[in-house]
């Protein structure tokens, strides 16, 4: 929308020409997200905005696997997703997992469902970082799986799974609320189950950046969930305080994964691992169990944070998964995803994907895993079950052994673990961050300069992305700024600038600074002399104007632009003053509410 005015009446914003000129993510307010007003909640409001449902999935000797019950029972699934809890809840049967197991998945939501708490929720979602927001199109599934010889069953076996079915990728924090509710539940069946799930609905709901105090059975979990303007690499720890006397449980992260655990049997090879991440290729992970091939699909895609992963991944994947066929297909290249599988049939199944990640049983940090040499594809045969990498792939950098050394020292040292994946998570944020600050640096350099915005015209637009002007910005101002890794860094770009990850990133980015443009044109429209222009013009054209000014007003809100505090408040009140100036029949019509 354009406001037309005559020549010569354009006021320029009186600041320096490069203030425009930064990123979006360097003008975040210094004390954390806004506070945000939480609306009326029904019953019920509070637990969908955790989660979806609560699923008890057991076995059936004639059935197979079934839902037996769904809480809250209004709680909607289609067959479909039905069926895709049912196969993904437990362990394939090669896995030998008795006991206690608990991993993820991850599954397609059926098309055409909407939350009705799509909108209070994308409220808090605008405050999250890009790893935590809200999964669009998927589903989380958050298994507790038991199995226990029980000789009173025909199978010999007591086999059950409780599953949380949630939008939110908080893997540490479900598992956590799990290990408190799953065996309460096996123990004193659905009773328990209902007041688990009346203590979900009265939590807060969950906004990034408050400490949060969630009562479970009888004890109380203290976490905070990050915000988008948290330092990366840092984690503000929950202290425990003299008030916390009840508080049994506090958790130092709700989403991150043990990588140092995860990468132990592949850590020589960590590099060209979060290349192949990165590059958004198609990557197998074969594990021994369901809970190893989820935490290793969840460290590979967490190593490239703070870039979100943009293609599918699959924690835990099965041959009854309603992809299988399409990701199984050889009339075509293999999908940008990476799959976590455990069973064997996946050996000659994808044995023609281009990169394949084998993982043995994973052994304590302080024991030594023998490191086994990348293998070329040809030669993985159906039955090899050595722990490796088999990928023909050739690395764009040269290898950093002073990462691989320093986590050898840790090993040798029995370091702790948490100490060891603290230096991993480290490793893998500054290699991300030395690859994405060019891109950063140059997509702000696309920004209009502040000046150019008038209050009378449309926002200025972005300037296009350009691979070879932004190319010719790394010589001198590329990665080895901040890195001291040698190599193809020029290669490494161009295929990425060609991968699902560089086109969610640049989607994003464009929204953000399009969105800072319009708050921008916004601000300038409020130091106008709106009553003074006016007088310039006939009513008809003031009417148009008025109507034109809320419908900005109505999109912005909508938008939740980044304004100034006071803006859309003085814009509304703008707005009223020049209704109030016009004659009485005018104004009854400017006031009505528009048609739906």
């Amino acid at each position: 929308m354009a406001f037309q005015g005559p020549e010569g009446l354009e006021e320029q914003i009186e600041e320096p020409e490069d203030t425009l000129r930064v990123s979006p993510a360097e003008e975040m307010p210094v004390d954390g997200p806004p506070a945000v007003e939480e609306p009326l909640l029904l019953p019920w409001d509070r637990f969908s905005s955790w989660l979806h449902c609560i699923c008890v999935v057991g076995f059936d000797l004639e059935l197979g696997q079934a839902v037996e019950v769904i809480y809250p029972h209004h709680s909607k699934l289609t067959e479909k997703e039905k069926t895709s809890i049912c196969y993904l809840s437990f362990p394939d049967s090669n896995s030998g997992c008795l006991g206690d197991t608990q991993f993820c998945f991850r599954f397609r939501q059926a098309a055409g469902r909407k939350s009705s708490l799509g909108c209070f929720l994308d409220h808090f979602d605008r405050d999250a970082p890009v790893c935590l927001k809200r999964d669009q199109g998927y589903y989380y599934g958050y298994v507790y799986f038991r199995q226990v010889r029980d000789k009173s069953l025909k199978r010999g076996y007591f086999q059950k799974s409780l599953v949380l079915i949630s939008k939110l990728p908080y893997v540490t924090f479900f598992h956590s609320l799990l290990k408190l509710i799953a065996p309460e539940y096996f123990e004193k069946q659905e009773p328990c189950l209902e007041a688990a799930c009346n203590d979900i609905d009265r939590w807060p709901t969950p906004c990034p950046g408050k400490i949060l105090t969630l009562p479970i059975m009888g004890v109380v979990m203290k976490l905070r969930i990050p915000t988008c303007y948290d330092k990366p690499g840092t984690s503000q720890l929950v202290q425990s305080a003299p008030s916390d006397s009840l508080v049994s449980i506090v958790l130092p992260t709700v989403h991150e994964v043990d990588l140092f655990r995860c990468f132990h049997p592949v850590f020589f090879h960590i590099q060209m691992l979060w290349e192949l991440v990165l590059l958004g290729e198609a990557l197998v992970v074969m594990a021994p169990s369901p809970a190893e091939s989820s935490d290793t699909v969840l460290a590979l895609v967490s190593c490239v944070s703070p870039l979100r992963y943009c293609s599918d991944f699959r924690p835990y994947f099965t041959i009854h998964d309603s992809e299988f066929k399409e990701y199984t297909t050889r009339t075509q290249a293999p999908p940008s995803v990476i799959l976590g599988v455990t069973n064997p049939f996946f050996a000659k199944t994808l044995q023609h994907w281009p990169h394949i990640i084998r993982i043995g049983d994973m052994k304590q940090a302080g024991e030594m895993a023998k490191q086994m040499k990348v293998k070329k594809l040809k030669n993985l045969k159906t039955l090899d079950s050595k722990p490796g990498v088999y990928t023909a792939y050739k690395p764009f950098l040269n290898k950093d052994e002073d990462i691989i050394k320093q986590l050898q020292k840790g090993v040798q040292q029995k370091r702790p673990s948490a100490a060891q994946n603290a230096i991993l998570r480290r490793y893998f944020l500054e290699l991300t961050q030395s690859f994405i600050i060019p891109l950063e640096r140059y997509v702000a350099s696309l920004m209009p300069l502040q000046k150019s915005i008038s209050p009378w015209k449309s926002p200025p637009q972005l300037r296009p992305f350009n691979q070879d002007e932004f190319m010719k910005t790394l010589e001198k101002a590329g990665p080895q700024l901040t890195s001291r890794l040698k190599g193809d860094w020029i290669g490494l770009y161009r295929q990425f600038l060609r991968s699902p990850n560089f086109d969610g990133w640049f989607r994003n980015r464009r929204k953000e600074m399009t969105q800072k443009l319009e708050a921008l044109h916004l601000e300038a429209l409020c130091e106008e002399d709106l009553q003074l222009r006016i007088q310039e013009h006939t009513e008809v054209e003031t009417v148009d104007l008025v109507l034109k000014l809320k419908e900005k007003l109505t999109q912005a809100e909508k938008d939740q632009l980044p304004v100034k505090p006071g803006t859309l408040p003085k814009l509304q009140a703008h707005i009223e003053s020049i209704i109030l100036s016009l004659p009485e029949d005018l104004q009854g019509i400017l006031h009505k509410p528009p048609s739906p």
